[in-house]
């Protein structure tokens, strides 16, 4: 896997902070700064921490799915990546009731959101088997820092912009998703 797949990786798993973010944005109504970056630190952190769990549970399974690894990474990516495409379609309605739980300004609600957003990059951490642990670092650094600066710009485009736009970001993470398991599996069958 190369760079530009981690970075793709980073900016599909932050597209549901950055959807997220854009709601709050709305939310607030302005811009302020002190709680868009305690709310983008927390989506960062858990972006860039929650891939070790999956790494580790992938590392302890990986004599037993080594043969099998491209199959896992294709079959987490395009769920995941279906997953999101999905809640990129759902309705209006679906939409401000998923609003409604959105509370940038409660503590338990952004550890909440922090979580929720951050269960694909859990699934996603079984990609990363075998990397050493210099580069699983440098790779959870830039899902932290992607999903950090998703959620600053969301926020941004929320407060000064959100009404009048109907944003449906999930597809395109989906789709990147999707891309880089189908990438992984064509490349590890030595068709890329």
């Amino acid at each position: 896997m190369e760079i530009l797949d981690i970075i793709l990786i980073s900016i599909g798993l932050a597209m549901d902070c950055f959807a997220v973010s854009i709601a709050s944005g709305i939310i607030l109504k302005k811009f302020q700064p002190k709680i868009v970056f305690r709310m983008a630190f927390m989506f960062g952190l858990f972006q860039g921490i929650m891939p070790l769990g999956g790494y580790f549970a992938g590392y302890y399974f990986k004599s037993v799915i080594q043969e099998y690894d491209h199959w896992v990474a294709l079959l987490i990516l395009l769920f995941l990546g279906i997953k999101m495409i999905k809640e990129g379609l759902a309705t209006q309605d679906e939409e401000d009731e998923r609003a409604k739980t959105i509370c940038p300004l409660l503590w338990s609600s952004i550890l909440m959101l922090s979580l929720a957003t951050s269960i694909d990059a859990l699934a996603t951490g079984i990609v990363f088997i075998s990397f050493s642990w210099e580069r699983l670092f440098f790779s959870l650094l830039i899902i932290g820092f992607t999903s950090f600066a998703f959620s600053i710009g969301g926020s941004y485009i929320g407060a000064h912009f959100g009404k009048h736009f109907n944003f449906r970001i999930e597809i395109l993470g989906g789709v990147i998703l999707i891309g880089i398991g189908v990438k992984i599996f064509l490349s590890h069958l030595g068709y890329l």
